[in-house]
């Protein structure tokens, strides 16, 4: 923060200053981000993650339009809320502040689509037929972000029944580009359309050719991957064999990889639990 300062006295142009400090506080969430993504110890990750939220809580304030920095808070208290924090209220919380990040950094630039999120489904979809390139990273962090919101109220139907609007978002950005964000996107339908057995009108195959992709466009880097399709996709088929080897592969794995550390070290853990259950 002293550089910030510095800037501050040395800089006499209000428009220079504001973009330069717009720079170095985007330039410091992606620094922080980026020291939490590759620690290999998810306790020291989990005690440490509160303060740094607020620390991303006072860049917003300071820059409320930076989309950039929306987006890092939203990702940020996603991946808390979901990974790190078991208590229900909590969550819903984090994954509250995370959505109303995620909506500030899409929504000026797409209204209509956020006009219908609680409306009229076609609308929706006829509205994101203008979404393009540009809006990919804003997109995805919107979709997963109200995903997550939807995953923290599971016994409120009417949050549910939004989850197909989610899904929409999501398709509609691998349509754009079939490998966004290193496969997390085909990750995230292939996790929501694996929830259901044939028997109940699911098509979980549809949710396995994701999982593939997945696992493509990640080059096998991603364990949550491997975690994902075992929990989801083998045990709702019974197939203790594609399970097994899934969860063993990620055991096995070397967990470092730039910006998927932290994430691998704790799908390992999630591994040798799921490997522990009796579930066949």
């Amino acid at each position: 923060m002293t550089k910030r300062l510095i800037l501050i006295l040395l800089l006499s142009s209000s428009l220079l200053l504001t973009g330069c400090v717009s720079m170095l506080a985007g330039g410091m969430a992606n620094n922080l981000s980026n020291a939490m993504l590759n620690q290999d110890d998810p306790e020291t990750v989990k005690s440490g993650m509160a303060a740094y939220l607020i620390l991303i809580d006072s860049l917003i304030a300071n820059s409320p339009d930076d989309t950039d920095l929306l987006i890092s808070g939203s990702r940020l208290y996603g991946a808390y809320g979901g990974s790190l924090v078991t208590n229900p209220e909590r969550k819903k919380r984090l994954s509250a502040k995370a959505l109303n990040y995620a909506e500030r950094a899409f929504c000026p630039k797409n209204p209509t689509i956020c006009e219908h999120r609680k409306g009229d489904f076609s609308k929706l979809i006829a509205a994101t037929t203008t979404l393009n390139e540009s809006d990919k990273k804003s997109l995805y962090t919107f979709a997963t972000a109200w995903a997550g919101w939807i995953q923290a109220r599971t016994e409120d139907w009417e949050a549910i029944a939004e989850l197909p609007k989610a899904e929409h978002l999501l398709q509609r950005l691998v349509e754009i580009d079939p490998g966004a964000e290193a496969g997390r996107a085909q990750l995230y339908l292939a996790v929501i359309r694996s929830q259901l057995p044939p028997a109940l009108g699911g098509k979980p195959e549809q949710g396995k050719r994701h999982f593939e992709l997945a696992l493509q466009y990640s080059e096998g880097n991603d364990l949550i991957i491997k975690v994902e399709y075992a929990r989801f996709y083998a045990r709702l088929i019974f197939d203790q064999t594609l399970h097994d080897r899934l969860l063993t592969e990620v055991v096995e794995a070397n967990p470092e990889s730039p910006g998927l550390t932290l994430s691998n070290t704790i799908a390992q853990q999630q591994a040798k639990l799921l490997l522990e259950e009796e579930y066949f």
